[in-house]
Order: C-alpha cells, then sequence, then structure tokens
C-alpha cells in the first residue's frame, strides 16, 4: 500500500515586497440555488438568502473560502469567458471520517438524484473513496482512511 503524497507545508513568495496567500476556490456555475443545495448535501452551512446573490463565500474550516459565481457574474468583467469541456479539471474532496460514512454519503448524494461517478471502493492508498458530480459536473470526492 502507497501512502498519501504530502508536499508539507507551502512556500511562501514574496514578489514586489508582497506576499502571495492561498485564500480560496472558486466555482463558476448555471444555477446557484442547485449549486449550493448540494454542498449543503454535504455538511456547509451555507445561509438560505445566499441563493439570491451572484457571488457566495464560504469559509471553511482552517480558513480557505470557498467561493461560487454565477456565469453571469463572470460574464460582467469577462464577456469572452466560455465554460471548460472536456471533462472535470478540478475535484473538491471531503473527509467523511470514516468508511461507512463515505458509503453514506454516497448513498444519500445519489438518492437525492445526483449523478455518481465512481461507487465506494477502498483505495490502494488505505483510504475508502467514491466520486460524484456537482450540478456543474465539477468532481467531488468523499474519502475517508480505512482502519485496519
Amino acid at each position: 500500500m502507497s501512502e498519501t503524497f504530502n508536499a508539507g507545508p507551502p512556500e511562501i513568495v514574496s514578489v514586489l515586497d508582497m506576499t502571495a496567500t492561498f485564500s480560496a476556490i472558486e466555482l463558476v456555475v448555471r444555477d446557484l440555488p442547485t449549486s449550493l443545495a448540494f454542498y449543503r448535501r454535504l455538511g456547509l452551512d451555507i445561509p438560505a438568502d445566499a441563493d439570491q446573490a451572484p457571488h457566495v463565500e464560504f469559509e471553511l474550516p482552517g480558513g480557505v473560502r470557498l467561493l461560487w459565481d454565477t456565469i453571469e457574474t463572470i460574464h460582467s468583467f469577462t464577456p469572452d469567458w466560455t465554460e471548460p469541456s472536456g471533462g472535470h479539471r478540478i475535484a473538491l474532496a471531503f473527509d467523511c471520517e470514516t468508511a461507512a460514512g463515505v458509503d453514506n454519503l454516497f448513498d444519500e448524494i445519489t438518492g437525492a438524484g445526483y449523478n455518481g461517478k465512481k461507487k465506494p471502493w477502498d483505495a490502494p492508498w488505505g483510504q475508502r473513496y467514491a466520486t460524484v458530480d456537482d450540478p456543474d459536473g465539477n468532481s467531488v470526492d468523499l474519502f475517508a482512511a480505512l482502519t485496519p
């Protein structure tokens, strides 16, 4: 069994007397309320009034923010933006604490009508793993450490 790759602490890069810090991941979505409903099912406590906003930010544990922008919002400042094609380019991963947690959340998400891309399986790197698609086709991995 191989071990999960860990690159260690991030290296801080300073350019022109400025330090860039990784702070957020942005998702561009077709239907904001549908996307937020999906992520609420994964346990994110996103306020209901966020459904009406063109841009939403949610702070995750550890301080990194998950951002959502509608296609219309992106077009407001980048009119020639087009949706990527040919498969997903990003995957978000949610730790489900236990192998049973992976199985249960996969069943709950797919039972609610979302696409299950890969049913739960025991990965060779020592985790229970499954993949579902969010409403915009982004891969969302569900995982937990396998205990001996």
